[in-house]
């Protein structure tokens, strides 16, 4: 039915582009501007939306392997995902069950067995405690009753979910809203990791903004994509997850190819994969999927997290490959990384620190999203829906 879906998507956007045409939402929706600076509504945001609901912190091309794993800082939660001798894929606090020492750095890496760097306390690569430093000295302790704390994970269609609530009860396929099955056409659990890097950024909503908007295409970033961008966009929701597209973003335009053909001279239902998969995908709370072309079939999946202020964020950012790119493929993918880094950094993140420090002088009363901004009027949405929806409540919001 996924692969329906999109058939259907396609066909919309088509009509649209040939009508010179888009949806619009109802109205213009105005968020105060202290949405983005008050310490509260940040500190909310953190602990009602970031430490309550699935976030997607790793890819599967990451952690390959039985027994590597990745090593996380969340939101102030030390995070380890590990994949099992089995080659299954589980997430722990990474922390020392004894006196809460990190078992490991952060970064990448390869155990069978984790030695706390403290006590020597040591677990195995599913969270078990195997073995205490002098046993017999410390006392009695049923090691099957302390192992790590585990935290909620799903591993699907090639990307890692993890809720940092311990004790949440909301069950993550049942978050995904069937958004999985769309991003499954991407394949992801083949996909190599091209590129990773980390950027600095403004307030993680004003980042977010960006990546639903379409509007500012063709103006802010006229010198690096171009000022023919088309400024439009179609939007589609699975729940509060969201896919961006332009009605434009067409095959009727001469450099979309289909195995070297028009799309034009094609059914819609033979459009290839990657054309349909088009746009930008966005999972909620926090993370951007674009796709790209540069060395062969890519996207940049960009993963977004509050940083320690209102005023801050970090973005981690993958440069993900079909293929394993040959050294010409290699160069161009360089290429496309390079200028994504220019766009997303000096054009986009530049812009919202500026923005910023405009809105936090509290002269300004409130943003405006317009009727062509519908991605992120359903954002703010969804965030203000979540933060008001109390524990119990929240598995039934999706």
């Amino acid at each position: 039915m996924s692969k329906e879906k999109l058939i259907e998507i396609a066909k919309i956007n088509k009509e649209h582009a040939e009508n010179g045409t888009m949806h619009l939402v109802d109205d213009i929706v105005k968020i105060p501007a202290s949405n983005y600076y008050d310490k509260n509504r940040w500190q909310n945001e953190i602990d009602l939306i970031f430490k309550r609901l699935p976030l997607v912190l790793g890819v599967s091309a990451e952690i390959p392997n039985p027994g590597d794993y990745k090593a996380m800082e969340v939101v102030g939660v030390p995070v380890i995902i590990l994949r099992n001798n089995e080659g299954k894929i589980s997430a722990f606090l990474n922390a020392c069950i004894h006196r809460g020492a990190a078992l490991v750095e952060l970064g990448l890496g390869n155990k069978k067995r984790f030695s706390c760097p403290y006590h020597g306390w040591t677990y195995n690569n599913k969270g078990e405690l195997m073995g205490i430093s002098s046993n017999h000295e410390f006392g009695d302790l049923d090691k099957k009753c302390n192992s790590l704390i585990s935290l909620p994970s799903l591993e699907k269609e090639g990307i890692i979910w993890v809720t940092l609530d311990p004790e949440s009860k909301i069950k993550i396929e049942d978050y995904l809203s069937g958004y999985d099955q769309m991003l499954s056409h991407f394949g992801f659990k083949d996909w190599h990791v091209f590129q990773t890097r980390s950027l600095k950024g403004p307030n993680w909503k004003v980042a977010y903004d960006g990546y639903l908007d379409l509007y500012h295409l063709p103006v802010l970033h006229k010198d690096t994509f171009g000022d023919d961008m088309s400024n439009q966009a179609m939007y589609y929701e699975w729940g509060p997850h969201q896919r961006v597209v332009s009605p434009y973003r067409l095959p009727e335009q001469d450099d979309f190819k289909n195995n070297g053909s028009n799309h034009h001279e094609l059914p819609i239902e033979e459009w290839s994969m990657d054309i349909l998969m088009a746009g930008v995908w966005t999972i909620f709370p926090h993370i951007s999927i674009a796709s790209f072309t540069g060395g062969g079939r890519s996207v940049l999946l960009s993963q977004l997290l509050p940083g320690d202020s209102p005023e801050s964020s970090i973005t981690n950012q993958y440069y993900l490959m079909e293929n394993k790119p040959s050294q010409k493929q290699q160069e161009e993918a360089n290429k496309q990384w390079e200028l994504l880094e220019y766009v997303v950094d000096k054009e986009d993140y530049e812009t919202g620190l500026r923005l910023q420090k405009s809105l936090k002088t509290g002269l300004i009363d409130h943003v405006m999203f317009g009727r062509n901004e519908g991605g992120g009027q359903t954002f703010h949405k969804w965030v203000d829906k979540i933060i008001n929806t109390k524990d119990k409540e929240l598995p039934s919001l999706f």
